[in-house]
């Protein structure tokens, strides 16, 4: 057995590729396949998925396991994992699973790694599982640039709270309207929509940039004008932006209800304060993790903010 370069700890997260789900769900690989096919897609390309990812964990191992103490860590148990202060993370799997564990780390260096560049495009995935071999070592003596990620936080008045990494989503369950009270600032109104969207700067090419898109084309075509804001892709900020933006989705002004405070800032000074009027089916989830959220019903006041958590994204 090779001598461990250091006593540092590694600490690997992996998921689950979506062949091994289909096992979990079925029992065997045959009864998975059949499924597959009956729907008429590609079974092979779940098998090659599934080769890749494995091959890279392989090559992920080989490559760790001389430089520290490595700790394999499931997806599914990292919400619960304790990071240590000198750990450093390593997140071999999508985008997603990235801006998963950067909720739960706090000054640890992540490392993305991109199990299969060929399927992934990967905006936080910079390495392949060979690159490992420098990238640790180099992190391990601080020589390598690390890219500060500002996230959100909502708390509740009942002590709860959850963090975005790239979004924070207010509103109903279902697709029915959202009632509540929103202020920011001086500023207070009641409001009727389809829900609040919290955007951080690593989510503001994401669904920040799809309300945008949408808000733009709509002015356009009433306006049938250039409008001050020529292009939604200006609309993204740095992901160490020290503020967030709100929008509103599909606001609807009543006699009772409101339509003003549809968008802006939040930050520090300014964070933004939302009563929940909603008797049953409230919510807010983060990253679109729907099944991961907190309750927001009647009486419940959530205060969205710039998270004091950072994370620390290896590039």
């Amino acid at each position: 057995m090779n001598q461990r370069m250091t006593e540092n700890k590694i600490v690997l997260v992996q998921r689950r590729t979506r062949l091994q789900e289909l096992i979990v769900r079925y029992n065997t690989i045959q009864q998975a396949q059949f499924y597959i096919e009956r729907m008429g897609a590609d079974f092979d390309d779940y098998v090659q998925e599934d080769r890749r990812y494995h091959q890279a964990l392989d090559t992920a191992l080989a490559e760790l396991q001389p430089l520290g103490r490595v700790q394999r860590l499931d997806r599914e148990h990292v919400p619960s994992f304790i990071f240590g202060p000198e750990d450093v993370v390593v997140v071999l799997g999508q985008d997603g699973l990235v801006a998963n564990t950067m909720k739960y780390v706090t000054d640890q260096p992540l490392i993305g790694v991109n199990p299969d560049p060929q399927r992934w495009d990967g905006v936080l995935l910079p390495f392949t599982a060979r690159d490992l071999g420098t990238i640790v070592p180099e992190v391990f003596r601080r020589q390598r640039q690390v890219k500060e990620v500002r996230l959100a936080r909502a708390e509740l008045n009942d002590g709860q709270s959850l963090t975005g990494v790239n979004d924070l989503f207010i509103g109903r369950r279902t697709h029915v309207s959202a009632r509540y009270e929103i202020t920011i600032g001086e500023r207070r109104e009641q409001q009727s929509s389809s829900g609040i969207i919290v955007s951080t700067g690593m989510g503001s090419t994401g669904w920040f940039k799809s309300v945008m898109a949408g808000a733009t084309g709509i002015m356009k075509a009433a306006s049938q004008q250039e409008m001050q804001m020529n292009s939604y892709d200006s609309t993204s900020f740095s992901w160490d932006a020290p503020y967030l933006y709100y929008s509103v989705r599909e606001p609807f002004p009543s006699r009772t209800t409101a339509a003003e405070l549809i968008f802006g800032k939040i930050d520090g000074q300014q964070p933004l304060k939302i009563v929940s009027q909603m008797p049953e089916n409230g919510v807010i989830f983060s990253d679109g993790v729907e099944s991961d959220y907190l309750e927001f019903n009647s009486g419940i006041e959530a205060t969205i903010s710039v998270a004091q958590q950072k994370a620390h994204l290896v590039i």
